[in-house]
């Protein structure tokens, strides 16, 4: 019987399921300790521009770290690679809490560890992204994709919320704490998985880019994706935000993270009837230029209460964009090649977000953050329309009948 809920079957597979347990206690330490990171940098700096430049201290090691994980992902068993990338953002956690621990923070420091955990990301993630095309039927991918996206937007409900509360009572170390407990159950999950090894012919020089940009489809989602990202993310003026309206209570600036998952979980548990939509880049279009509408309104909110609503309603578009955005890159994309693929949609969906909360940074430290906002949404939704008018390829592409 259909229902709109989520598609529960691909956790049947033992292999993917230890995967999406381990995804799920490492993206819950990373949010949790993401408010750390956050609280701090504002206490060091007092400054939007600090936290608008911790998108440098993550987009760099993406951008130089990112294909290089996806290049080893289609050349090397990718369980291996996982596991490497695990172990070394364990041994950077540690150090988060150890600068605290000593007393020996510093801006320099703090971002230092941040782009050594960013490098891990970057390492690993590629590998990661593979696994729902490689461990479940061709039908069941999207599904895979929808789950992965509900951990995630668990995570950011709950770990941003639990990473405020230990700021709060206690100090930043014991969110990074929970980084590191998060990270080794992580790297415990991987061995249930089985090996990964590559074909031969995934060895070609063609990137992870040359394969996208030569795919109207992929190009089209990408662009979509980037515009979303780098006009209209608002996390780095969520500090000055908080700062006016509660005094900079880190509860609240957890509150503000956790609203984004409120609306992402909502529209991942009911993720059924969407994977059921086989129009993905049509999906993407729509959800991608709501969520842009959604920030703009953000900047306009009079109240807290109005501005926690718009970021739920940008919250679930954003889940609907990834989920879509996700089962169109894997499906379009060879498993010879998805490494590098994969590795070129990490670099957009993380250091595209990193290099928005910059823009945003930068912008409100010229004008307001209110302007900020609500220039980059408008912005971000025009751009979008743009790639809808032109790109016939992504309007219409439709993924294969589900099994």
């Amino acid at each position: 019987m259909r229902t709109g809920l989520i598609d529960l079957r691909p956790l049947r597979t033992p292999a993917f399921r230890a995967a999406w347990i381990g995804g799920t206690a490492h993206g819950f330490g990373q949010q949790a300790a993401g408010v750390a990171v956050l609280q701090q940098t504002w206490d060091l700096t007092r400054s939007p521009l600090w936290t608008g430049a911790l998108g440098v201290a993550t987009a760099v090691p993406l951008l130089l770290v990112g294909p290089v994980g996806g290049t080893l992902a289609d050349t090397v068993d990718r369980r291996l690679l996982i596991r490497i990338a695990s172990g070394g953002q364990l041994l950077v956690a540690l150090g988060l809490v150890a600068q605290v621990v000593a007393a020996s923070a510093s801006i320099a420091l703090l971002f230092g560890l941040v782009g050594l955990l960013a490098a891990g990301a970057g390492l690993g993630a590629p590998a990661r992204r593979t696994l729902p095309a490689r461990l479940l039927p061709a039908g069941q991918v999207p599904a895979g994709i929808a789950l992965t996206t509900v951990s995630f937007q668990v995570s950011m409900l709950a770990g941003p919320a639990v990473g405020g509360a230990l700021v709060g009572i206690w100090s930043a170390a014991a969110a990074y704490g929970l980084l590191v407990a998060a990270t080794a159950v992580a790297l415990l999950t991987t061995i249930r998985l089985p090996g990964q090894p590559v074909e031969a012919a995934s060895t070609g020089r063609r990137s992870g880019w040359g394969i996208l940009l030569r795919r109207p489809t992929l190009r089209g989602a990408f662009a979509t994706d980037l515009a979303a990202c780098l006009l209209a993310f608002p996390v780095s003026l969520f500090p000055l935000v908080n700062e006016l309206l509660h005094g900079g209570d880190p509860r609240v600036l957890g509150g503000m993270l956790s609203a984004l998952a409120v609306g992402g979980l909502t529209a991942g548990l009911f993720s059924g009837a969407g994977t059921r939509i086989r129009r993905a880049g049509m999906v993407q279009l729509v959800a991608a230029a709501t969520w842009g509408l959604a920030v703009a309104g953000f900047g306009m909110a009079v109240s807290l209460w109005i501005a926690l609503a718009c970021l739920v309603v940008a919250g679930a578009a954003d889940a609907l964009s990834v989920i879509a955005r996700g089962s169109l890159v894997q499906m379009e994309t060879p498993d010879t090649y998805r490494g590098r693929v994969s590795s070129a949609e990490l670099v957009v969906g993380i250091a595209g977000p990193e290099l928005g909360n910059l823009r945003g940074g930068v912008v409100a430290a010229l004008t307001s953050g209110p302007f900020a906002l609500v220039s980059g949404g408008l912005a971000a939704t025009a751009v979008i329309g743009g790639v809808a008018l032109r790109n016939r390829a992504l309007r219409e592409y439709t993924l294969p009948a589900r099994s």
